[in-house]
């Protein structure tokens, strides 16, 4: 049973959720927002026969066209309006975010605060169509190829124009949806629409894993095994997600007049996994891409060592799973370097007056940071790998739906986690507001 304690302050969050008209509001546009995306990923590209379109994904759904149907929400299998769904932005934004940590004039617009973030983000925008065109323009060549043809029903010009323009036009739309939610929803709306899709596909994960137990081809015990393995690697997800080390940090005290300013003590959070979800995004592209190469050329019918390294880079195999746990350490060090930099945040404590108790300022913090954020960078890459290497030992094993792997747990947890934190800081923030409009009254 709850305490009276925990009771009442359930009952003052509804209280204050109920009276939050700001918030409701924020909630409901998410809602309609993410509503208008669903729709769209039913909306089907001209020219595509649905029965060969099915055939299709049968024979080639295992490789990059898995992941990348999962992102988008089922909306690749379908062939529809959204088939590439937000990854050409998210690509994007990526490679423009590795610039600005390697290019000095990148780096340079960083700095510059709102404006120069700006500009970073009108490049992102044209790096987003032009991959928006390069990947809709492979898309329309591979389904030509595949199958000689038969998935499309319309000429070959035609086809490859329509199919460049609406999916170009479909991911820019999303990449404007996805801007809206942000500014006027809950939580980042890239973000959502990719979590919306995940969510959206669960229960046909669910009832497809249910359904190979009760042909016989799961036995109940391996699906209760893989229940329990789901429940445990969200736990472990939400701790690790959660998990950080706090170094302390003092700032002296300061004499302005006869009053004494600062002299408060703070703490710099450091995360375990620095990185978020791109070291298994990265690791999965680089590992599948070849495959799905493979696998559109026939490599393995014209047979070859090339056949034989396409088969060991298989799903469960010992060379795909040491290159993948590889890949997503590497990715794990080298996003967190970019994401946080420990001489960047040692100057500014210094230029502030900070400092780390038994520490000296400067060059030592940075060392310092450095070396706390390595040691946790270890840990946060252990996980990821454990966490993204076991659901595919058991798709191998048990032919366990994609929907179920580390990846889009990770996705679903991360994306909860962050959209419940902000709804708490939106009911924060209005109880603050209450207390405000309250003080100024009785000031009256």
């Amino acid at each position: 049973m709850a305490s009276p304690t925990e009771s009442l302050a359930a009952n003052m969050n509804l209280s204050a959720f109920s009276k939050a008209t700001e918030l409701k509001s924020r909630i409901w546009f998410t809602l309609m927002a993410l509503i208008v995306y669903r729709l769209g990923t039913y909306i089907p590209l001209p020219g595509i026969d649905p029965v060969a379109l099915g055939e299709l994904f049968k024979q080639h759904g295992g490789g990059i066209l898995g992941m990348f149907d999962m992102f988008s929400g089922g909306a690749l299998k379908r062939m529809t309006i959204f088939a590439l769904s937000v990854m050409p932005f998210i690509t994007a934004s990526i490679i423009v975010q590795l610039l600005s940590a390697i290019l000095p004039q990148f780096e340079a617009l960083k700095k510059e605060g709102e404006s120069g973030r700006t500009k970073l983000n009108q490049y992102s925008r044209y790096l987003t169509v032009m991959f928006a065109l390069v990947q809709s323009y492979a898309l329309a060549v591979g389904l030509e190829n595949m199958m000689g043809g038969g998935a499309v029903t319309i000429s070959s010009g035609f086809f490859r124009l329509s199919t460049m323009v609406t999916l170009t036009g479909g991911t820019l739309f999303l990449m404007w949806l996805g801007e809206q939610i942000t500014a006027r929803g809950i939580g980042n709306g890239m973000s959502m629409i990719i979590y919306s899709g995940i969510v959206a596909n669960l229960p046909h994960a669910m009832a497809q894993t249910l359904e190979l137990g009760r042909t016989g081809a799961l036995s109940t015990w391996f699906i209760l095994v893989i229940i329990v393995m789901v429940v445990g690697v969200l736990a472990v997800c939400v701790f690790c997600e959660r998990a950080q080390r706090r170094i302390l940090v003092q700032y002296p005290k300061r004499q302005v007049g006869n009053k004494m300013y600062g002299g408060e003590a703070s703490h710099l959070p450091l995360k375990i996994n620095t990185s978020g979800v791109i070291p298994p995004i990265f690791a999965s592209s680089l590992l599948l891409f070849p495959l799905t190469l493979a696998s559109f050329t026939n490599v393995q019918q014209k047979g070859g060592w090339m056949a034989d390294l396409v088969t060991e880079l298989g799903h469960g195999k010992p060379l795909f799973m040491v290159l993948y746990a590889a890949l997503i350490i590497f990715f794990a060090f080298f996003y967190t370097a970019v994401v946080f930099n420990p001489v960047e945040t040692a100057d500014n404590l210094k230029k502030y007056g900070g400092f780390v108790p038994g520490i000296r300022p400067g060059k030592s913090t940075a060392d310092y940071f450095d070396f706390v954020l390595t040691r946790l960078t270890v840990l946060g890459a252990a996980y990821l790998a454990v966490i993204c290497l076991l659901p595919e030992f058991l798709m191998n094993k048990g032919s366990v739906p994609f929907y179920l792997g580390g990846t889009s747990l990770l996705i679903v947890v991360s994306v909860t986690i962050d959209t419940i934190g902000r709804i708490q800081s939106h009911l924060i923030a209005h109880q603050y507001e209450g207390l405000i409009k309250k003080a100024k009254l009785r000031g009256k």
